[in-house]
């Protein structure tokens, strides 16, 4: 199928082949009719892809903070090499459309093939000719009501959680600055709910346009004939309510708020502006300042957009879904016009020819819509993307001896830390991706070479010509997916966590017995990292018991961050601690006989103390209150009169008769990504034994489940194979 991309980095616009994006449970697969090019927001992101680097890094400053974040934690070259990888990547645009249900996934019931749908989301309501879309992201368009209007959808529930935040009243006089697309929407419903409208905007024709909607002046914020308006049309006394729909970087929007609003009026921000409030004329009107946040309470709530549960209506009476519904509504009931508003209608085909158009300033539109062809999919377009793969241009002479890899999951770590290394890797020739997203699987393609790209897990375990698995999924799949392609003859290489529950991990085990196929790697690079390899090389051998202190400076979550979801993908520490277990089992070389744990309510700060049969101890000390200018992970290791001291892949030191420090500072933060990869393909192709044995990637699996039984009872969990 095709879909609408842009190249962040280059700026480069592309009407792309991608795979079907696969029909999840908890939502349905739409075939798109119209979708809506939003003239602000998405061409606002457009003229970004175009800037310089500098220019991109001045209009997201917020980004800055988090790449200089990462510098410090990460260090330079992989924050690089991350932050590259997102750039030089395609991203989508779109979040508006209308289209008919073409599958329904698991769990649905208030729709059916055939329906038509209006939908929204800029992951879900893309320029696409299919969307997956998650149950509170659409709603059925009522009957009589045109695809073409019901596309307006989510720009409609936008325009409408503004409204709903200035709480209009009967009679009300407000001032709409800013008469773009947003702003149309909301001078028709703020006239529609029985208040007066005053609009504001440079261009005159979109001032003509608000009167004919029901707008009683319009004019250019400069030229007096809006004060003058607003003082005939209140008394002197000014506006109840001021609707911020403009956009950039100029702030005469906020001073003219002030300048026109009534004492302890309403002033509600709803397009992307300049916020620098002159403190003396908000202050002596006592004026109230509220920001509308996009389609209405659900947005940026995980649970709600893609989880699909719902807020009570008594406590949260208009959510993103229900605007959604309200705004199809008043549509229906022919109370909301949005045919005036259409520019231009393009065909899907000439996709790009009209964001140039656009951006160039050949084409003024208030609104744009796609409309796409009615042709039904062909029957194998759900599996495997339409594109011809590209040939293979390889210096390898013979292919027979390629070890061909499939991934399932291509996203932030596998395409930072994995793939460029396999791309790379004279040995393998990349197979398939397998993606739930679309567009993440076509970018995979394009940047490491894969010669396919699908949403079909079933047919990557069933290709006999893939002998080899990589599983960079989220947590919640990893022990099902292992399991399976180790049932189904492949080599596999799984992230951490193998599994998030004791019966998980017995599947796995079982799998391997029953299959005979114990060919499996999970993900604990830290003991392959080159600087660690030396420091312990360094120590040399042990003869009594070790003393082990692992302190992890973990760090705060973002709020929004899928490691929260503990109910689905587990505890953060089921999903990170196994990398510090195996790091301190590997260096002492024997697997934890029981575990101890101890934790701080609320904050996930944990103790986890490790006994070893030799009498070695460890403690690790899991952080995430710590401050973020300390080094994330600093290991010291006591035993014989020595003292191993790493700090955080920089530098290392050996303190015992002779003294041994790491000669200079590594040009890059080294986990070992890379020599872990080399040993397993070198098992791969050699025959010879994994490189970390199925025992002890059970102990440490089961280990790193203990220290949540062992927090729930207040006592050691002594491990059993």
């Amino acid at each position: 199928m095709k879909q609408v991309v842009q190249n962040y980095k280059s700026g480069e616009l592309a009407l792309l082949d991608v795979p079907v994006p696969a029909c999840k449970p908890g939502g349905v697969l739409v075939r798109s009719q119209y979708s809506l090019i939003s003239t602000g927001t998405e061409m606002m992101k457009v003229s970004e892809a175009g800037m310089s680097l500098l220019g991109k890094a001045r209009s997201r400053p917020d980004q800055v903070a988090k790449v200089m974040q990462s510098v410090a934690t990460n260090g330079l070259a992989a924050t690089y090499r991350k932050v590259s990888g997102k750039l030089d990547s395609y991203t989508p645009l779109g979040y508006s459309l209308c289209g008919v249900v073409e599958q329904v996934g698991e769990g649905i019931d208030d729709v059916v093939v055939g329906d038509l749908v209006a939908c929204a989301g800029n992951e879900h309501a893309l320029h696409s000719e299919l969307n997956w879309v998650p149950k509170n992201l659409y709603a059925k368009v009522p009957t009589g009501l045109s695809p073409r209007q019901a596309a307006f959808a989510t720009v409609g529930a936008i325009a409408m959680q503004g409204v709903r935040r200035g709480e209009p009243q009967l009679g009300d006089l407000t001032l709409v600055v800013g008469l773009g697309l947003i702003g149309q929407l909301v001078v028709q419903l703020l006239v529609a709910s029985g208040a007066r409208v005053v609009g504001v905007d440079p261009d005159a024709q979109r001032c003509e346009l608000a009167r004919e909607l029901g707008a009683l002046a319009c004019g250019h914020p400069a030229s007096g004939e809006i004060d003058q308006a607003v003082a005939e049309l209140s008394g002197g006394h000014g506006v109840d309510q001021v609707y911020l729909a403009a956009g950039g970087a100029s702030n005469d929007p906020v001073e003219l708020a002030a300048r026109l609003a009534r004492d302890r009026g309403r002033v509600v921000d709803i397009g992307k502006i300049s916020l620098n409030l002159p403190w003396n004329a908000y202050y002596e009107k006592e004026l109230d300042v509220r920001f509308s946040r996009s389609y209405g309470p659900g947005r940026y709530d995980p649970s709600y957009e893609l989880e699909g549960r719902d807020y009570p209506i008594g406590y949260v009476r208009w959510t993103e879904r229900r605007n959604l519904e309200c705004f199809l509504d008043l549509a229906a009931r022919g109370k909301l016009d949005v045919t005036p508003l259409i520019s231009h209608t393009a065909d899907f085909a000439k996709a790009v020819e009209t964001y140039r158009a656009l951006n160039e300033g050949e084409l003024k539109a208030v609104a744009v819509l796609f409309r796409y062809p009615d042709a039904p999919p062909a029957e194998d377009e759900s599996v495997v993307s339409a594109v011809p793969a590209a040939p293979i241009v390889d210096k390898r002479t013979d292919p027979l001896q390629w070890l061909r890899i499939g991934f399932i999951g291509a996203g932030n770590y596998a395409s930072s830390m994995i793939l460029p290394h396999l791309a790379g890797d004279e040995r393998v020739l990349l197979t398939d991706v397998v993606t739930t997203s679309a567009l993440s699987g076509a970018n995979a393609k394009r940047k490491f070479g894969f010669v396919a790209a699908s949403t079909d897990v079933d047919a990557l375990l069933e290709d006999d010509q893939v002998s080899t698995v990589f599983v960079v999924t989220r947590h919640s799949s990893h022990a099902e997916l292992t399991r399976r392609a180790l049932l189904a003859g492949k080599a596999v290489f799984v992230e951490k966590p193998l599994a998030l529950s004791e019966k998980e991990l017995r599947g796995v085990v079982d799998a391997v017995a029953e299959s005979g196929n114990n060919r499996l790697q999970v993900g604990f690079n830290r003991r392959f990292a080159p600087l660690l390899v030396e420091a312990k090389n360094q120590f040399g051998p042990r003869v009594g018991p070790a003393s082990v202190r692992y302190l992890v400076n973990a760090g705060r979550l973002d709020a929004n961050s899928w490691y929260n979801q503990a109910d689905s993908e587990g505890s953060r520490f089921v999903g990170e601690g196994g990398h510090f277990i195996d790091t301190v089992s590997w260096f002492l070389g024997s697997d934890p006989v029981s575990v101890y744990a101890t934790g701080t309510p609320g904050n996930h700060d944990l103790q986890v103390l490790l006994r070893y049969a030799d009498g070695s101890t460890a403690t690790i000390s899991y952080i995430t209150s710590g401050s973020t200018a300390f080094p994330k992970e600093t290991l010291e290791v006591l035993a014989d009169g020595k003292v191993l001291k790493f700090d955080d892949f920089v530098r290392a030191s050996v303190f015992g008769r002779k003294r041994w420090t790491s000669s200079r500072l590594p040009k890059a933060r080294d986990k070992g990504q890379q020599a872990e990869l080399d040993a397993f393909i070198t098992a791969l192709k050699t025959g010879v034994a994994m490189p970390i044995s199925l025992d002890s990637l059970v102990s440490t699996t089961l280990a790193t489940l203990a220290v949540h039984r062992s927090l729930e009872t207040g006592a050691p969990v002594r491990l059993e194979q």
